[in-house]
This record gives structure tokens, C-alpha cells and sequence, in this order.
């Protein structure tokens, strides 16, 4: 059975156990996690702890960081690597599952002029071979796993579809890399969404979870008993972790989330 997270930034409260306390109460089986740059989510760790403590589950972490591992500048490629190998350690500490990234954000998008970006498909595809594998290594040694989001077409230039995610994990040969599915992006960029989960399943490892206006699940046209009932068909026994804007009064909106779910089919 699928289970229902939250991102912290959406639930009320100051502390995660205030958080976590309100997520409870409105059916949420988790909280995922963000984790800034700068090093930040490490300086967090003593918080993590005392929540993990206090019975707070925390599976996964959603990176949020102004660049990424498949930067064009080598210095900020470098930066995020070595980002993204500290948050995947702090999730081990705290015992979560594993990182949810893209390969960049808001960094380039062949949609928007100029067009065309300063790297070949061939040198992007070196770029984004060599960092999953550092990071999946990493993530292997930590004992967690590597989520690469497919973002859309306007967002990053690289990874849109699942297949070409799952393409790249496949070249890496690595485990402990797999596909953090987005059901945002793939109503734009997948043509049918349900197949597309279907075809990239054994890839398949974390999912989250906005409808077709980037609200809360309920809120736009995405057809979620076909996008569920795909994830039901290939077992996927995880979490689906609200990453949405809230449409309506937030509290409201927050709270409507697990019930829809639930009701779509999750």
C-alpha cells in the first residue's frame, strides 16, 4: 500500500514535531524532508536527531539548491556534488530511505531562446554519467538511495522523461540510483504518463506528487486513478510526497491531500 508524505514547508507548525503532530492528524504517513545548500541540511542534523527522536518519520529529502550536479560552470558542478554527497550522508544518519534531485534546475531550456546550450547532447550525457555515478557511489557506501527527478522541458534541457532517466541509471549500473518520478512533470512531458511508469517500473524508486497546475493533488485535470492505479500495477509500495503550491486556504488545502489520494486509489 502507497503511503502519503508531506514536505515540511506545507505543514503548519514551528519545529518537525510540531509539524509532524499536524501531519498525523490530517492522515500523512511521513514528512519529507528539504535540504539547502551551503551545507545546511548538515548543520541541521542535531534537529533531525532530536525529531528522530521524538518519532518523526522522515523518509526522504527533496533537494532545494540554486545549482546542480550537471552544472555548465565546473566550480558549482563540483559545489553540488559535494552538496549532494553530505545530505545523502545526513539521510543516512537519520535513517532515511534516500535524496531526490534533478540534474539542474532553471539552468537552460532549449524551449526559450537561445536555444541551443553551450554543451553537445554527447558532453551533457558525459556530465550527467559521471555525476550520478560519484553520487550513486557515495549513495551505495551510505546505504541510500539516489532520486533522479525528471524535471520539465522549461526547467532543464537534459533529463524530462522517464525514459531517459531510466536510461542513464541503466549506464551507471548502480542500485542505489533510481528514478523520483514527479507527477507535475510528466503530465507535461509524458505523453501517456501511466505507460510511462509501466515501461521505467523496475527503475522506479520515490514519487511525489502535484496535480496538472502544480496545487495540491484535487486541484487541476491530471487523471490520478490512471497515474496511481500504474503504480499500482508495478507494486510500488512507497511514499507519495506532496511537493505543491496550496490553492485555497493552505491549512485546508493540506489537509485534503491524503484523503484524495486515498479516494484516486492510492
Amino acid at each position: 500500500m502507497m503511503k502519503t508524505a508531506a514536505q515540511e514547508q506545507l505543514l503548519p507548525g514551528e519545529s518537525l514535531q510540531e509539524k509532524w503532530a499536524f501531519a498525523q492528524e490530517a492522515g500523512f504517513d511521513a514528512v519529507e524532508l528539504r535540504s539547502q545548500g551551503d551545507f545546511r541540511f548538515r548543520d541541521r542534523l542535531p534537529e533531525l536527531k532530536r525529531a528522530l527522536a521524538d518519532g518523526v518519520v522522515m523518509p526522504t529529502v527533496c533537494v532545494e539548491m540554486l545549482h546542480f550536479f550537471a552544472a555548465f560552470d565546473d566550480d558549482l558542478r563540483r559545489d553540488a556534488l559535494a552538496q549532494l554527497k553530505s545530505q545523502l550522508s545526513v539521510a543516512a544518519e537519520i535513517g532515511a530511505l534516500g535524496v531526490q534531485t534533478p540534474a539542474s534546475y532553471g539552468m537552460f531550456s532549449r524551449r526559450l531562446p537561445p536555444f541551443e546550450p553551450p554543451r553537445t547532447p554527447e558532453q551533457d550525457r558525459d556530465v550527467l554519467l559521471a555525476g550520478l555515478t560519484e553520487l550513486g557511489e557515495h549513495a551505495r557506501a551510505e546505504g541510500v538511495i539516489l532520486y533522479l527527478e525528471p524535471l520539465n522541458r522549461y526547467e532543464d534541457h537534459m533529463v524530462n522523461r522517464l525514459e531517459q532517466a531510466a536510461g542513464l541509471i541503466a549506464a551507471t549500473g548502480l542500485d542505489s540510483v533510481r528514478i523520483g518520478i514527479d507527477s507535475y512533470h510528466m503530465n507535461i512531458e509524458e505523453s501517456d504518463p501511466a505507460a510511462a511508469i509501466l515501461a521505467a517500473a523496475p527503475y522506479i524508486g520515490h514519487a511525489q506528487v502535484s496535480d496538472s497546475n502544480r496545487f495540491q493533488p484535487g486541484a487541476g485535470h491530471l487523471d490520478w486513478p490512471a497515474w496511481l492505479g500504474a503504480l499500482h500495477t508495478i507494486g510500488f509500495d512507497g511514499y507519495l510526497a506532496a511537493e505543491c503550491r496550496l490553492d485555497g486556504d493552505p491549512v485546508a488545502a493540506v489537509r485534503s491531500i491524503p484523503g484524495f489520494l486515498r479516494r484516486s486509489g492510492a
